[in-house]
């Protein structure tokens, strides 16, 4: 199988710079992701159930990042904020999607 990874990154990380501005030169850098979760999905097969899931995802408060392997039907989700996995099943869930459930690193 081929293996499929889609990064979505938070509009204010394009917006944000190097430095860390204290200094007040400069903006201060994104968000930093709070931690990064790996959840097990079932019944992705192709480039669309990947975008689905990630587009579904992408729209939790705090997600910045999402990698989907679709060869394992693992996602992994970084977020500045800790994800309910509730909230992840229902995201899931609206893409069509089954949450096996959450993977431990």
């Amino acid at each position: 199988m081929t293996e499929i990874t889609v990064t979505v990154e938070s509009p204010s990380a394009e917006a944000a710079s190097s430095c860390c501005g204290s200094c007040g030169t400069g903006a201060a850098p994104a968000a930093v992701s709070a931690g990064s979760a790996v959840f097990q999905v079932q019944g992705m097969t192709c480039g669309h159930c990947v975008t689905s899931v990630t587009a579904e995802l992408k729209k939790l408060d705090g997600v910045t990042d999402v990698a989907v392997d679709l060869a394992t039907g693992r996602v992994t989700v970084d977020s500045t904020a800790p994800l309910t996995d509730s909230a992840v099943a229902a995201a899931i869930d609206e893409a069509g999607y089954e949450l096996v459930g959450r993977l431990t690193a």
